[in-house]
C-alpha cells in the first residue's frame, strides 16, 4: 500500500511568469505537508490520528526550482522573471528547471527565437545563482514556521488573512504613458550591451531537423573515436564513388568509341528482303 497525494493549483490572477512562482508554490506545499504516521505488523497496516502521533513530512531529496528567461531582438537580449506585459512582446521563452546542487532537471524552450549554445549556458550560470537565493528562502521560510508551531505561536493562512500579509504587495492600477514609446525603447536597447555574437536570421542546414543556433551537429557532446572513423570512411567511400560516377559520365560524352566497321543486315519477315547497310549509314542513335 502506498500513499496518493495530489497536488491542485488554483490560478486567481498573475503578472507574467506564471511558471517559476507555480513550481515554487507547489514544492514549498510538498515540503510543508505531513501525512499521518503509519505502522506495518504483518499484513496489518495502522494509520495514526494526529492526536495519536505526529505527523509526519514526505521524503524529499531535492528541490527543482524554475527560472524563466525571455528573450527579445532575435536573442539579442534576455530578461529573468518577465512580467505579464513583457511577456506579450517577447521572441521566446526559456525554462530552466534546477536545484542547490546545479543539476538541471528540465530544460523547455518555446517561441520563434533560436538560441545558440552559448546563451544557453549563460541562462544555466544565472539560473544556478537564483535556484540558491529562493532556495535559501524557503528552507528560512519552513524553519520559520516550524519553530512557531512548537513555541504556539501564530501561524498558517488564516492567520495571514487579518494582517493583510496576502496583499501586502499590491498596487493600485496608473495610467501608461505611451508616448514617444519608439524613442524610449530605442535609448534603452543602445544602451545595453549585445552579446558577442549576434545572428539575425538562424540557417537551418537540414530541414526539419531541431537544432540550436547555426550549428550543423544537432548533438550534446563530441563524436567518439570509433564514430568519427566511421564517418570519415563513410566520406571516403563517397567522395570514391562521385569521383567514378563522375569519370564515367565524362567517357561516355567523349567521342563514340571504335567499332568493327561490320555491315549490319536487317530482313523484313514479310517480304523476304535483305537490306544491307554500310557502317557509314548507320545512325548514331543505334548505337
Amino acid at each position: 500500500q502506498v500513499w496518493q497525494i495530489r497536488l491542485d493549483m488554483h490560478l486567481l490572477n498573475h503578472d507574467g511568469n506564471i511558471t517559476d512562482a507555480a513550481s515554487i508554490a507547489g514544492i514549498v506545499a510538498l515540503c510543508h505537508f505531513r501525512r499521518p504516521d503509519v505502522s506495518v505488523q504483518g499484513e496489518e497496516v495502522t494509520v495514526y490520528t494526529p492526536e495519536e502521533r505526529d505527523p509526519v513530512p514526505l521524503s524529499i531529496h531535492h528541490m527543482p526550482i524554475c527560472v524563466s528567461f525571455a528573450f527579445f531582438h532575435q536573442g539579442t537580449y534576455l530578461l529573468v522573471d518577465p512580467t505579464e506585459r513583457e511577456e506579450r512582446v517577447m521572441d521566446g521563452l526559456l525554462v530552466i528547471a534546477m536545484n542547490k546542487h546545479h543539476e538541471i532537471c528540465t530544460i523547455q524552450s518555446s517561441g520563434v527565437v533560436m538560441l545558440l549554445p552559448d546563451q544557453i549556458l549563460r541562462c544555466s550560470k544565472i539560473t544556478a545563482v537564483k535556484v540558491a537565493e529562493i532556495t535559501e528562502l524557503i528552507q528560512k521560510a519552513l524553519e520559520n514556521d516550524q519553530k512557531a508551531r512548537k513555541e504556539g505561536g501564530k501561524f498558517g493562512f488564516a492567520e495571514s488573512i487579518p494582517n493583510q500579509r496576502i496583499t501586502t504587495f499590491k498596487m493600485e492600477s496608473a495610467a501608461v504613458d505611451t508616448n514617444n514609446v519608439e524613442e524610449q525603447a530605442g535609448e534603452i536597447i543602445a544602451k545595453a550591451d549585445p552579446p558577442s555574437e549576434v545572428f539575425a536570421s538562424p540557417v537551418l542546414h537540414t530541414p526539419g531537423t531541431a537544432q540550436i543556433g547555426e550549428g550543423i551537429e544537432s548533438s550534446w557532446g563530441d563524436l567518439e573515436e570509433s564514430e568519427k572513423e566511421e564517418a570519415a570512411e563513410e566520406e571516403g567511400e563517397s567522395e570514391v564513388a562521385a569521383f567514378e560516377c563522375q569519370k564515367m559520365e565524362t567517357e561516355d560524352t567523349s567521342t563514340p568509341r571504335e567499332t568493327k566497321k561490320e555491315p549490319i543486315v536487317l530482313s523484313d519477315s514479310e517480304e523476304e528482303e535483305v537490306v544491307i547497310l554500310e557502317p557509314q549509314e548507320l545512325p548514331r542513335k543505334t548505337r
